[in-house]
């Protein structure tokens, strides 16, 4: 196929943060799939940007249906623009069928990448992003989000998760309970928008504050679960040292494997070690 699916990465809130890629594929491409048409209209007049191509709405009631159509259109060498409300196609917004689908036909997919809420409340956060998951919207059921957040209870990365404002206090409150009270989370609210606020503090405080009553675009962040700190006796160090030594590792190496591997002070494993020569 010589057409190409373009994925837009469209602004949070701000048509500032909009790029000149952006504006040329809003100007250029042949057809512009997009979520909401009213917010096409209303981004293109912030953006003084008048869209030539063919509009037709790509949103999660009428994905599947409108693949055959977007499919033909790429077949016929056209370029088709995807762009979902805010943020990235495709990241808990519609756009994986058609990237699928794209793929399997052949179809050159890029994007004209921009602003992501999963990223911009992790930076803003103060929570640790060295390692990190998303987790999406949790389910809507109460029994079923529980579950959810039951199982993610000894996850150690920083978990973002998306929320509705109608249901952030009783998911803050489940997380609360699986996660325990004093678990470090920030609620990002309305990010880069007019109106952005950021509460940051421990899941019950949240809780309690989101029981008044939140408005907006909801990006939840929770700290990961504290590391367990490893209990072993100095017998028990001592022997893992020698097992390192055994397997053909030198005294310094066996010791550096152990501290890896236990999390423990290089000091703690040497003196279990020294302490197992002399006894």
């Amino acid at each position: 196929m010589g057409g190409r699916l373009v994925l837009g990465g469209a602004p949070l809130g701000q048509p500032g943060d909009v790029g000149p890629r952006l504006r040329a594929a809003m100007a250029t491409a042949d057809v512009l799939a997009v979520e909401d048409t009213r917010r096409l209209h209303r981004l293109a007049a912030d953006l003084d940007v008048r869209p030539a191509g063919k509009v037709v709405t790509f949103h999660e009631s009428v994905e599947r249906a409108r693949l055959p159509g977007l499919l033909a259109a790429l077949a016929e060498g056209r370029t088709v623009l995807l762009l979902t409300d805010a943020g990235m196609p495709s990241v808990s917004d519609p756009g994986y069928t058609l990237v699928r689908a794209a793929i399997d036909a052949g179809v050159e997919v890029t994007s004209v990448p921009g602003p992501s809420a999963v990223t911009t409340a992790l930076a803003v956060s103060g929570l640790p992003v060295d390692r990190f998951c998303f987790e999406g919207f949790l389910p809507r059921k109460a029994g079923e989000r529980r579950s959810r957040l039951t199982g993610l209870a000894g996850e150690r990365r920083t978990m973002v998760f998306f929320e509705s404002p109608h249901r952030l206090a009783d998911a803050l409150a489940d997380a609360a309970a699986a996660f325990g009270d004093d678990r470090p989370a920030a609620v990002c609210r309305e990010l880069t928008k007019t109106h952005e606020e950021v509460r940051r503090g421990p899941l019950a405080a949240l809780a309690e504050w989101a029981a008044g009553g939140v408005r907006g675009e909801i990006t939840l962040v929770v700290g990961g679960a504290p590391a367990e700190p490893v209990v072993l006796t100095p017998a028990e160090l001592a022997g893992l040292v020698a097992g390192e030594e055994a397997a053909g590792a030198t005294r310094k190496d066996a010791i550096r494997a152990v501290v890896v591997r236990t999390g423990l002070p290089r000091r703690t494993v040497y003196d279990a070690v020294v302490a197992a020569k002399d006894s």
